[in-house]
């Protein structure tokens, strides 16, 4: 969207926001770094980073509140769980809410007169489109220029590859539970570090967050990165998902139809009012130490 509206394909936006959660590969901030320097500082659009901490290091710290990142758990009876996800919302909503409000002058807690709000576009494309959500706002109202052009995510990729961007990355923390296989292994295969840095982190939450193991909250059971609830280290990410071969098969014949999420895993990435992780009803059955 930002390059659409940089050659006048779309209006020109007034800023782009990335909300920063601390925790993303290195390469997407470094195409972040390519995209301000090539596309929107040409275009005179400001580029806006903003932040509500580092999520990693949050989850580790027991002096921090931590919102939850949503965890597998299995339990002491050996049912699975999983647990709340509030890292969204904490993350990724909050720190935009909070720039948009400065942007319009009224930061919080003033009160913004209903005449006032700001038009914000969301990337989703018509493979996805029931996930396109309005705001929970009334100063931020949600548009899709993507499916207002009927663009599928194939449209999408070959207009960033005609524009010499077809290696865009896919924005999302680094540790992100709702991570498929493809993306697991992408990790590893590609960035060792990386793949040390989430393996590392899969085993420090085993009993879940620092701060609730610190106030007396541990779990009863275990918490994991992978849907298989085994360590990540020792997770089946060599395993081809349902999912990921339908994608295969839709990229082989470059159609346009929907993929539909499966049990096994679902499409990497994260949008703020459109998590890629909100696939049917979120089981939340897990126990704390009393």
């Amino acid at each position: 969207m930002l390059c659409l509206s940089a050659e006048g394909v779309l209006p020109k936006i007034d800023y782009a926001i990335f909300a920063d959660t601390g925790w993303e590969p290195a390469a997407v901030y470094s195409h972040l770094d390519r995209l301000e320097r090539e596309i929107a500082e040409p275009a005179g659009i400001p580029v806006l980073r903003v932040s509500s901490g580092n999520i990693r290091n949050d989850a580790l710290d027991p002096e921090h509140r931590f919102a939850s990142m949503p965890l597998y758990i299995l339990n002491k009876d050996g049912k699975p769980g999983m647990t709340r996800r509030q890292c969204t919302g904490e993350y990724k909503i909050k720190p935009l809410k909070k720039q948009v409000r400065q942007l319009i002058g009224y930061p919080y807690p003033t009160r913004i007169p209903r005449s006032i709000f700001v038009e914000q576009w969301v990337g989703i494309s018509t493979d996805e489109f029931h996930r396109a959500k309005d705001s929970d706002v009334k100063y931020m109202r949600n548009r899709h220029p993507l499916i207002d052009m009927n663009w599928s995510r194939s449209d999408c990729t070959r207009y960033l590859t005609s524009l010499g961007l077809a290696d865009t990355p896919k924005s999302s923390c680094l540790g992100c539970p709702f991570h498929g296989n493809a993306q697991w292994r992408h990790i590893r295969d590609t960035s060792p570090q990386e793949w040390e840095d989430v393996v590392a982190f899969d085993a420090a939450i085993r009993k879940g967050n620092a701060r609730a193991n610190a106030t007396g909250n541990r779990l009863l059971g275990e918490a994991f990165l992978h849907r298989s609830r085994v360590p990540l280290g020792q997770a089946p990410i060599d395993h081809v998902t349902a999912t990921e071969w339908a994608a295969q098969q839709q990229e082989l014949g470059d159609g346009d139809a929907h993929v539909q999420e499966l049990e096994d895993g679902v499409v990497d990435g994260c949008s703020p009012w459109a998590c890629r992780g909100e696939v049917g009803p979120v089981q939340t059955d897990f126990q704390l130490a009393s």
